[in-house]
């Protein structure tokens, strides 16, 4: 299970290979091959001498032009470390695998971006032994995608915007259309996606509001990462509570979807202790334009 932004913004490029030649060519303008076939690989760079080193993610990707490896790095923040660990990975695939590496660094963060795509030059001024420059991937170039047509026409990149770009002001917008185009895709896809998504959202408002979208969905609760929400749940052991968490979900839908909220139906709902009701209501709310569609069949 993956349990931090760290390894989910890499994992997803395990999961969709092709999501990553895709974003090289789409997001980074890097005319790369169009690969025949593409493979992850062992990530384990550890040689004999008792020194383990370990990339991120590694695929080969076979196109007509020759056999690349990619090098998939998950950056939270800078590391000059980095500086002498990213020529060592690129140096010894190459002797490892005589393939061409290709380093492709991916961030939340603009500042690590900015600090990310500077080249690593080894040598000395003027005459360089060795130039690294990564590829870098990150809220500064990663797509917005708030429309959910978009989203469904590219499940995968929606998930790798909602990714990036999980705490910034267009947050909601992106969850949203995403949450619906995950119903369009295999419910066991979905599943790995929605468990991405909610390891890499680091604002607590950002996480409420996909936890709520996809229990409104009734989405959520079929994913094993549900048991730990679920367990919580337990620990309070009363109906009652359950009941009041509903009560503040289909509010919170609302007022996060920008709705305007009457004091008349904030306090029928307030009101409701009927859970199945307020089930009901929380799926009207994630596409009502007007709260009164919360009521439209009764």
């Amino acid at each position: 299970m993956v349990g931090s932004p760290h390894e989910a913004l890499h994992r997803i490029f395990q999961k969709d290979p092709a999501l990553l030649t895709r974003a090289l060519q789409r997001v980074l303008h890097v005319p790369f091959p169009e690969p025949r076939e593409i493979a992850a690989m062992n990530v384990d760079l550890t040689e004999i001498e008792p020194v383990e080193r370990r990339v991120d993610t590694l695929l080969r990707a076979e196109t007509d032009e020759g056999t690349y490896l990619l090098v998939v790095e998950s950056q939270g923040k800078a590391d000059d470390r980095k500086r002498g660990s990213w020529p060592y990975y690129l140096s010894y695939l190459y002797e490892k695998y005589r393939c061409e590496p290709v380093l492709i660094v991916i961030t939340q963060s603009s500042a690590t971006a900015r600090w990310a795509s500077q080249p690593i030059r080894l040598g000395f001024p003027g005459w360089h032994s060795l130039t690294v420059r990564p590829l870098v991937l990150g809220p500064d170039n990663v797509p917005v995608i708030t429309e959910e047509r978009q989203a469904e026409r590219d499940v995968p990149l929606a998930v790798l915007s909602a990714m990036t770009h999980g705490r910034g002001p267009q947050a909601p917008a992106i969850l949203e259309s995403l949450a619906s185009a995950l119903r369009t895709i295999d419910p066991d896809n979905a599943a790995v996606f929605v468990q991405f998504i909610d390891s890499c959202l680091t604002d607590p408002q950002a996480k409420q509001m996909w936890r709520d979208l996809m229990t409104a969905i009734q989405y959520f609760w079929r994913h094993p990462l549900a048991e730990q929400v679920r367990e919580e749940g337990r620990e309070q052991g009363r109906e009652e509570g359950r009941v009041q968490d509903r009560r503040e979900m289909v509010l919170r839908i609302l007022e996060w979807r920008g709705v305007q909220l009457a004091d008349a139906i904030r306090e029928q709902v307030e009101a409701c202790t009927d859970l199945d009701q307020l089930e009901t209501w929380a799926q009207r709310a994630v596409h009502a334009t007007d709260a009164a569609e919360l009521f439209a069949e009764e």
